[in-house]
């Protein structure tokens, strides 16, 4: 009875906006004013001491199995949590003690492997054409995703304002879209490093399909193992890869990358506060070996490298937009996800792309994109940022 109390307790108090309960038992609830916006059945009771330790390991597990089901928006119910002073979903201790996990080349490899091998197939399913996986760039209302991907990889590159001719390093470069955009658009030779074998060979193929082996590469190799030097380098959601004991040497290892004067763009989720750290659902499931820095930490990192930083620039709300669309494409394909790999996976994912979308919505991560430089004596860039968007026109 007293475990039964204690649930209820956790449950009224954790989201701020009304939400209606329908415990194993039969008995239904409704928690906040007014109608309920989302409703939550719990077919399978859940241990408390489970339920307190990892709340979104063991939520999110119990959602995959069907032992929880919910109707209406879980963009909205997640973010309602992060919303909610001392809610326990978002209030966990388990964060601020992070497991110890490997980042050896052989586990990063293994990580990568684990989340970015899925299979292309999954992957164009529900991403545009460009098969580009991170935050997109909406310079309007209007634009596709598939033109704020286009967007985003023009935006980087505009930021380092490139010469021709002059050498690109892409680390954790995904399916190659902004090596092959640096080289076709801004005449670049260009060199792209992933651990995933599925988007090595998407590269390769795509390198031949246009025609660029003279100008551009892949190579599938762990970012520790590059010994060469580079005018610009550019790095888009890999240092969330690579774990805290880490972000210092892949920091070094950026400045190690550039050329004297040298300049690289680094575009990743960061927290503008505390970070997210690990999340053990995350973790297991989603991105093995994660973690999510604060700003404050990358910027540390950044200084103990002796890279200079040059701008600084926030797109939270583009990659909050992103997901809702990469959803939106997700809801349309999911009985094909369901056929293929399972009932489980398929919520999984519905799971991992609402919360996240949620995430941005509440300001509980961010997307930065940090302009650096190798010589603290400046650059031969423009004084302002205008440069950036007269080329973007």
């Amino acid at each position: 009875m007293l475990e039964k109390t204690v649930y209820r307790e956790l449950l009224s108090r954790a989201f701020d906006i009304p939400v209606q309960v329908t415990y194993w038992n039969g008995k239904t609830e409704t928690y906040g004013d007014g109608e309920p916006q989302v409703k939550i059945e719990i077919r399978k009771e859940i241990p408390l001491k489970e339920m307190t330790s990892k709340p979104t390991l063991v939520l999110g597990e119990a959602y995959m199995n069907g032992d929880i089901e919910i109707t209406g928006s879980i963009q909205e119910l997640v973010a309602s949590a992060y919303r909610q002073a001392g809610s326990f979903l978002t209030n966990n201790p388990f964060l601020k003690h992070l497991p110890k996990i490997s980042h050896s080349e052989k586990e990063s490899e293994k990580d990568v492997q684990s989340h970015y091998d899925i299979g292309n197939d999954f992957y164009q399913l529900w991403l545009d054409k460009s098969m580009t996986y991170s935050c997109a760039y909406f310079e309007h209302d209007t634009d596709t995703l598939e033109q704020a991907q286009i967007n985003k990889d023009r935006h980087i590159l505009h930021k380092l304002k490139p010469v021709a001719g002059k050498r690109l390093l892409d680390v954790g470069s995904g399916w190659g879209t902004l090596i092959i955009m640096a080289a076709e658009e801004f005449g670049l030779h260009a060199t792209g490093i992933t651990l995933s074998e599925e988007q090595y060979k998407y590269t390769k193929q795509q390198i031949k399909d246009r025609h660029l082996e003279d100008k551009v590469d892949v190579l599938l190799t762990d970012y520790r193992e590059v010994n060469d030097q580079f005018d610009y380098v550019t790095s888009v959601g890999m240092f969330e890869h690579v774990g805290k004991e880490n972000l210092g040497l892949y920091f070094k290892e950026i400045k190690k990358f550039l050329a004297p004067d040298g300049r690289a763009l680094i575009h990743g989720i960061t927290g503008q506060h505390e970070g997210a750290g690990v999340d053990p659902f995350l973790n297991k499931y989603i991105f093995p070996g994660g973690y999510i820095p604060n700003v404050a930490e990358n910027l540390t990192h950044i200084m103990d490298a002796g890279l200079q930083l040059t701008d600084l620039e926030p797109l939270r709300r583009h990659y909050k937009k992103t997901l809702e669309i990469w959803y939106a494409n997700y809801v349309k394909v999911i009985d094909q996800v369901k056929e293929k790999y399972g009932e489980p996976f398929s919520r999984m994912w519905s799971l991992y792309l609402q919360g996240a979308a949620a995430s941005f919505e509440a300001g509980n991560i961010d997307v930065m994109q940090f302009l650096l430089t190798n010589a603290p004596s400046g650059t031969d860039l423009p004084m302002t940022r205008q440069y950036v968007y007269k080329e973007e026109d």
